[in-house]
Order: C-alpha cells, then structure tokens, then sequence
C-alpha cells in the first residue's frame, strides 16, 4: 500500500475545484430539493429554513432557485460588511494560506494585533486585557465564569458574592450559563436546572436595580438594546445607576455589546457615550464580519486578573483565521467611514419607517432597528417581506427586526420603505 501524501506536495495533486462540486456534483438542485435533503440530516432545532440561499455579495444574496434578495438581517447583525467583501475575504485566504490554527499553546500576530487594536478602540484602561471565544454565547460564558471569581479566593473554595443580575427580556446566549441569564421562559425551560444564583429584575426600572445591588451580588449583566426582546434601548441614565451601583456593592458591570458593538450603532461601542467605565465587555457577531469569532474585554488590572491561568480555555478561540478576519473587518470599518453611513441611513430608515401606516413605534439607534406594528401580524411580515426581495426578522409577534450590513445605502433603503406599506397589506391580507 503506498503511503498517504502529505504536505504540500499532495495538496498540489488535487485540482482546484469549486466548493459547490464538493457539495453537489450532479449539477442544479432546487430550494426544494435542498430543503427535503436537510430534514433528512440536520436537526431540527432551526425548524424549516426559510429559504437555501447559495450566493451573497455586499447587501445582496440569492437563493438555490436563483432569487435575489437584499438582507436586511445580516445574519443577526453578524456580516458588517455584507457578504464576500474583498478585502475581508482577501485576507481570510491569505491567512488561512500561512498558518490556519495552532492551539492556545501557542499564539500567532494577528491575534496580539487584534487584542491591541481592540482595546485602542474601547479606550481600555492600563491592565485590561482579552480573552478570544468562536461566538458571542462563549463570550457570555466566560464572563459568567468571571463573575464567579469576583470575591472568591484563590482556590475558590470560599466566596460570598453569589447572585448574578440580569434583566427582564434578555437574551445573552443559549449555552447553559448563558442560558441562565436568559429570560425567556421557553428557552430557559427544557433545560432547567440552570447555574444557580442569576435574578431577573425588571427592564429598565433604575429603583428595582439598586433594590437588587448589595454585596452578595458578583455582577450585573447588561444588553445596552435588548435585540431579542425587539430593539430595547435601555433608558437614559440607567447605566450610569448601575455603574454607581455595583461600584458601591463591590460587583462587576458586565455589558453584553455581541448585538451592539463593532459599528451596530453608528460607534464602536453603543456604550461609549454612557460616561462609564464597565469591568468588562463582550463582543462578536459583527467583529469578524461573517468569521466566527466572540470576545471577552476585562478593564483595569483587578478584574484582569480575575481567571487565573487554566481556569478557563477554548481550542480555537482566538486563531489565526478569525482573528486576521477581525482585524480586516475593523481596518475596513475605519478606512471605508462604515460608522458615519451606519448613522446617515440608519437616521433615514427609522425616519422612513415611522411614516408608514400600521407602524406604530419605530426604536434602535444606528442599523440596529425594531419596530411595532398594529396587529399581531410580524411572523406574515417576514413571509411577505421574503416573497417581495427582503429578508427581514420578527423577535415578536408584532415586532419587526433589521440589523442589514452596515455597508447598506441609502438608495438600498429606499427600496425597502418604498415597498413596505405593501408588504404589510400582503400580511393583513394573508390573516
């Protein structure tokens, strides 16, 4: 038997050949053949895809059966710069050419490079430091796993800070941890008993919050716009409270910014001009512009030096392909001014919005927008929106989402209200 080629000399006898001859050499297969293909070998944990889409460039995307769409959605905020986007993918492949993995025994330039570029732009304190994860819930996880350390002792046998607050609507994750601090009672559910010790208080209720603020509480997690919950912002003033709060408790302020952060909101961070300092942040979704990648930012020395080493981990957190991916995203956020067109036509679109009938609250700030409409009609919205070009999300039974590429133009926009009131007669009249 002859031995098994490797290096680059095997790699250069296998032609190359395009993805899609890997996944479907027979040639064309229909949405609908696709789709009977995947309820035969995926889970169904997603339910029924809305549709198999094959092809995306910038804010566009096409599905197996050739239609073209304009994402509204981005993957829940997660292509910030749209989809195969030069540059980005330029230096994806370029990276993954050179060095594609290495474990955390080892550490790579792009991911000291990206660590540094991130705590420049949140204008981190002496002593922060980072911790890469592969998603946004990992993020959470570590952080959840950082508010167990707070008041612990070294070995963390004793400890008296047990309670972790998180807010009524959340949504920080479906892992088990993130889970806990998740309010949703049907996520939550299935899977209880979850990690002790988080209370949910309610939204926005600065009272409520210093009620729950004493020196048993390890952290206070916080989304500054509860995406899930349908674009909640939280009120002015109230994270200021909690800074002042978990100051005087001794508890961490954790903020979720995986749905805000990285140019969401028209800055890098939604929670830049809140006046506050937070203990730490967690971020993903739009940071590798399409890569996964999630990461956890502790501020000052103190709270940096909370996990010792070995007490948390991850295989490929913070590898040299999603790291080199991030640090393209956010080099082309800044070279393209991606945050002053996220401000323009995230200000047109909610203005937009708000004048259309049967819209009755328009929220969010920059590219991150939700609005209510004045039936229970959300869910035949987004099959009407489909049907019409547009892919859009419904959080609610009455809520509308859009968190599209915040490369979108203003004339891309144009089209979307300009066919709205349409797409919402298509729904009421699908009632």
């Amino acid at each position: 038997m002859n031995a098994v080629k490797t290096g680059s000399h095997a790699a250069s006898t296998l032609e190359k050949t395009p993805v899609r001859d890997l996944v479907d050499g027979k040639g064309q297969t229909s949405g609908a053949e696709w789709l009977t293909r995947y309820s035969t070998s995926l889970m169904g944990v997603f339910g029924t895809p809305q549709r198999v889409l094959v092809r995306g460039a910038g804010c566009l995307v096409w599905d197996a059966d050739g239609k073209e769409y304009l994402d509204l959605l981005g993957g829940i905020a997660v292509n910030a710069l749209g989809h195969a986007h030069p540059f980005v993918t330029s230096v994806i492949s370029s990276q993954l050419a050179t060095l594609g993995h290495v474990s955390n025994f080892f550490t790579s330039p792009t991911q000291i490079a990206l660590a540094e570029k991130l705590l420049a732009l949140t204008h981190a304190p002496a002593g922060s430091k980072v911790f890469f994860a592969n998603s946004g819930t990992e993020a959470v996880e570590a952080a959840f796993k950082l508010a167990r350390r707070n008041g612990a002792s070294p070995d963390g046998t004793t400890g008296k800070r047990t309670k972790i607050i998180a807010l009524e609507g959340a949504f920080h994750g479906r892992t088990m941890g993130a889970l806990a601090l998740t309010a949703k009672e049907a996520y939550r559910a299935p899977f209880e008993p979850l990690p002790g010790g988080v209370v949910h208080i309610p939204f926005g209720d600065v009272a409520a919050l210093e009620a729950a603020i004493d020196e048993t509480v390890a952290a206070v997690f916080l989304e500054p716009i509860q995406g899930e919950a349908g674009v909640r912002p939280l009120p002015p003033g109230y994270l200021k409270a909690a800074r002042e709060a978990t100051t005087k408790a001794g508890a961490l302020l954790i903020l979720d910014e995986v749905q805000t952060g990285i140019g969401r909101t028209g800055k890098w961070l939604a929670t830049e001009d809140a006046g506050i300092v937070p203990d730490a942040i967690t971020l993903a979704k739009g940071l590798g512009g399409g890569f996964p990648i999630g990461a956890l930012l502790t501020f000052g020395e103190q709270t940096s030096s909370l996990l010792a080493a070995g007490q948390h981990g991850t295989t490929f957190g913070g590898n040299p392909v999603a790291t080199a991916a991030a640090l393209a995203t956010l080099h082309a956020i800044e070279s393209q001014r991606v945050l002053e067109n996220v401000a323009a036509v995230g200000d047109y679109l909610r203005a937009g919005i708000a004048a259309v009938d049967g819209v009755t609250e328009v929220r969010g700030e920059g590219l991150l927008i939700g609005f209510d409409l004045d039936a229970d009609m959300a869910p035949a919205v987004v099959t009407a929106g489909l049907d019409a070009g547009f892919i859009i999300n419904s959080p609610g039974p009455h809520t509308i989402r859009l968190a599209p590429p915040l490369v979108l133009t203003r004339d891309q926009a144009g089209t979307f209200l300009a066919v709205l009131p349409a797409i919402l007669q298509t729904a009421k009249d699908a009632q």
